[in-house]
């Protein structure tokens, strides 16, 4: 007997017009999947959208409102998605000492945060009625440990996976998994300006890779790639005296006004 061909997923994703989330739109579109792509730039959009069985809507994740109408506006096009990927994020230097950098870090912690929320929100009670579904969250290993000159992305990405971890729980009985992805560095435009060296460089398309046998498996929480799950894990056990002593002057993001 022939076996049926699964159907392919529909997928709503923010921060689709570069980097990471333009690297998941194509990887789930190349499966033939209905896509929801989400971002401030138009024009990057469409040609991420090019060739895709994709609805394209200009919001930004700080903007509750204008998630919620994005939302409603793919469930009536598409249906209710099987995955909703948080990828917006804004990745940028920021000094607590200097007072042009205190709209930076509530920039950072806005669009890694809340934006997190603003864009799961508006899915949760359709698919708790559906009761399936899964929810991702592009966290980073920065979370792990606070970075001297990156403050605001990493308090933004600890309190990311903090509260994905929180989300995790309160669905779990509505049959919607919640999965946290913590990249270390990927060739996006987002790192091409950090001025110190990456270890263990993935490609976006690599990455979009590992988060979606992520997904489908529905993992709760992974640290990508491997090597830097280990590095990860070497950091949190390191004591703070000899952290201090090996990150005081390590190379900082250089800082100014996320775009």
């Amino acid at each position: 007997m022939p076996q049926a061909h699964k159907k392919p997923p529909s997928v709503f994703i923010t921060g689709a017009s570069s980097g990471l989330g333009a690297a998941l739109a194509r990887h789930y579109g190349r499966q033939g999947a209905v896509l929801g792509l989400c971002g401030r730039r138009a024009d990057a959009l469409r040609q991420v959208a090019g060739g895709l069985n994709a609805h394209c809507f200009v919001a930004d994740v700080r903007d509750a409102g204008a998630m919620q109408a994005a939302a409603a506006e793919f469930i009536a096009q598409a249906g209710v998605p099987d995955i909703v990927i948080g990828c917006a994020g804004i990745s940028v230097g920021a000094l607590t000492a200097e007072a042009a950098d205190l709209p930076v870090f509530q920039a950072v912690l806005d669009a890694n945060v809340m934006g997190l929320v603003h864009t799961f929100h508006p899915f949760i009670a359709p698919m708790r009625a559906a009761n399936k579904g899964v929810l991702c969250g592009i966290a980073s290993v920065a979370g792990v440990r606070g970075l001297p000159g990156g403050g605001a992305y990493s308090a933004s990405k600890a309190a990311a996976r903090a509260y994905l971890e929180a989300l995790r729980l309160e669905l779990k009985s509505a049959g919607i998994a919640v999965v946290t992805v913590s990249p270390g560095y990927i060739e996006t435009p987002m790192t091409h300006v950090n001025p110190y060296p990456m270890p263990f460089r993935m490609r976006a398309d690599a990455a979009a890779a590992a988060v979606a046998r992520l997904i489908a498996k529905r993992r709760p929480e992974r640290i990508i790639p491997w090597q830097m799950a280990i590095v990860a894990a070497l950091l949190r056990c390191l004591p703070r005296a000899l952290y201090d002593r090996l990150f005081e002057h390590a190379p900082r993001k250089p800082r100014g006004l996320p775009t």
